[in-house]
């Protein structure tokens, strides 16, 4: 029997029932997720985001933003206590490590290597897929992407804010993720580069096509991601 034959045998509202799970499945959804300190309910929060989309969490400073973003990442600290799901692409990751959860983070700070050069920074964060000469063409592809051309062999001390924030979203994108956490990355540049940094990070990382959500305290972060939004000061 051949596969077409297969699917010509499948009833149609099974066939639409299996196409519509595959699209609930995809992306991360945070399902019922509690957070408490001492006893105390910090956060409760339930939220879907789709592939392709940021989506926002606001709130004051020990709202317990970052603290979600950790508990997702798989580093929440151990004097927390958290409960449930976090699915991305269909699978429950909580059990696993950080590293095993194909997640990856964007802090305030762009936390570069400071004993590597700035190509080097990429190699690192490079998928393993890629093989010998291949590894050094794809990052300096990326940093001509990037506009960042000539400064494989640059000190990271030497950028500006605004270039080591690029190369530290350049770098999680190559670890190719499947889904992004943005953690207040434009909080520390002025007001002129922040607009003009967030347009860029947003148009990359939709462009990856993977799930996005970003903390931040600032509304007009939250309008340009034009995606769901939970105030966690409210």
């Amino acid at each position: 029997m051949t596969q077409s034959e297969t699917f010509d045998m499948i009833d149609p509202s099974i066939a639409t029932e299996m196409v519509q799970d595959k699209l609930v499945a995809s992306g991360l959804q945070l399902s019922q997720i509690d957070i408490a300190l001492d006893g105390k309910s910090l956060l409760s929060v339930s939220l879907d985001v789709k592939p392709g989309q940021i989506a926002t969490i606001m709130g004051p400073s020990g709202s317990g933003k970052s603290t979600l973003l950790a508990y997702i990442g798989g580093f929440l600290a151990s004097e927390f206590k958290a409960s449930g799901k976090v699915m991305l692409n269909g699978c429950d990751i909580c059990a696993l490590p950080a590293h095993e959860r194909k997640i990856g983070i964007l802090f305030q700070d762009p936390l570069l290597f400071p004993h590597l050069s700035v190509g080097q920074n990429l190699l690192f964060g490079l998928a393993k897929d890629a093989r010998g000469s291949e590894r050094k063409e794809r990052v300096c592809a990326t940093l001509k992407d990037i506009n960042l051309a000539d400064f494989y062999d640059r000190d990271p001390a030497t950028l500006s804010g605004g270039q080591k924030a690029r190369v530290a979203l350049a770098r999680v994108l190559l670890s190719q993720p499947q889904a992004l956490l943005l953690d207040e990355p434009f909080s520390k540049l002025d007001a002129s580069l922040r607009a003009q940094m967030r347009q860029w990070v947003f148009d990359k990382a939709k462009a990856q096509g993977v799930p996005i959500l970003l903390v931040t305290h600032d509304e007009e972060d939250a309008k340009a991601a034009a995606g769901p939004l939970i105030d966690l000061g409210r």
